[in-house]
């Protein structure tokens, strides 16, 4: 696997969750900002040395809710 893909949502209580896609992998962080570092400590940890993903891609998903 050379990629892995992050779900990244704001969370209910605050801050962001990601959750990567077809790896049991999952991660939060207080803000956008130290989000790329928690994920990266989340797949180090979850692979042995060298056999990470090279590239991880961060998908943001928002959703807005309007009134009619």
């Amino acid at each position: 696997m050379n990629e892995l893909i992050f779900l990244v949502e704001e969370a209910p209580e605050g801050g962001f969750v990601a959750r990567a896609l077809g790896v049991s992998i999952f991660t939060e962080a207080d803000s956008l900002k130290e989000l790329p570092d928690k994920v990266r400590d989340a797949v180090r940890c979850h692979y042995d040395d060298g056999k990470a993903p090279k590239i991880v891609r961060l998908h943001h998903v928002r959703e807005d809710v309007i009134t009619v």
